[in-house]
């Protein structure tokens, strides 16, 4: 297919300086140019996800089910325990 292309100077620079690199013709740069700039990207390659876990120590016989139970009874202490100190 024939067509008029109107190209950038830079463009131009850069398709002329393509053709030297490779050796190709003008046809040829603006082809590979044209083909490059609109094929789809290739994916980007995916890691696998890897979860790091560590140890806390000794086994927890902690019920984490119930941690919000627990922090309002430790809260409830301290505060009847300052209670307490003021009287």
């Amino acid at each position: 297919m024939r067509t008029t292309v109107t190209l950038d100077p830079d463009v131009e620079r850069l398709l002329r300086t393509a053709m030297r690199e490779r050796g190709t013709s003008f046809k040829q740069a603006l082809n590979r140019a044209i083909r490059d700039g609109l094929a789809p990207a290739p994916a980007p390659g995916r890691r696998r996800f890897r979860q790091r876990t560590y140890s806390l120590g000794a086994e927890q016989y902690f019920r984490w089910d119930k941690a919000l139970e627990v922090a309002a009874a430790l809260e409830d202490e301290e505060l009847a325990r300052r209670l307490a100190v003021r009287k």
